[in-house]
């Protein structure tokens, strides 16, 4: 379980495929806090630390998580935000994520304001009752509010620290992100269908 606030960036060093699966080595200087089977949300996406030699650690991903994540098209050198999982009793900054990934978003826009920046994203409708007004929702990794909802599309807005703090800073118009809605609409939704069904 995370919170959406990351903790700092890491760097893919190398690329592995191993069979149907990716091994990727990510370079941080927070590789010499972690631990072999920790685990770490990586652009929003849970994996485990396998392997750890100096400041680069090994995680490997699944065909499934390829499927439903932009990690398959990450290339060496590529900005990872990292965020380790939450500990029991520390605050709660952003919302309840589970490094479980929905789906993959498209920035349609980006808007640079005084202070701030705007971005537009658009997911498959398939999802649209997930997201609401004012609720929330995670991209790459970070926790963030929605506003401007339309039938698959909702505006977030960037302020400076998390602009300059993680890799929002290379999004651009047309860049693809991993998208994780609210778990606790995920759960209403569910119990909605079950009563319809």
């Amino acid at each position: 379980m995370f919170t959406g606030i990351i903790e700092t960036e890491g760097t893919v060093n190398e690329i592995v495929p191993n069979g149907s699966n990716i091994d990727f080595w990510i370079e941080t200087e927070k590789a010499l806090g972690l631990k072999v089977d920790q685990s770490v949300a990586h652009n929003g996406v849970c994996l485990t630390v396998v392997e750890i030699v100096g400041k680069c650690y090994r995680v490997t991903a699944v065909a499934e998580t390829l499927a439903k994540t932009n990690l398959g098209k990450w290339q060496e050198e590529d900005v990872v935000n990292l965020e380790q999982a939450m500990k029991v009793g520390d605050r709660l900054d952003g919302h309840f994520v589970q490094g479980h990934v929905d789906c993959i978003g498209q920035c349609i826009e980006k808007q640079k304001l005084e202070g701030s920046w705007l971005f537009r994203f658009q997911f498959p409708e398939e999802y649209a009752a997930l997201v609401i007004e004012k609720g929330s929702i995670c991209i790459n990794g970070v926790a963030l509010t929605v506003f401007n909802v339309g039938r698959n599309e909702f505006t977030v807005t960037i302020i400076p620290y998390t602009y300059n703090h993680t890799n929002f800073s290379f999004i651009d118009k047309g860049s693809e992100v991993n998208i994780e809605f609210d778990v606790l609409g995920k759960y209403i939704l569910r119990q909605q269908s079950l009563r319809n069904s």
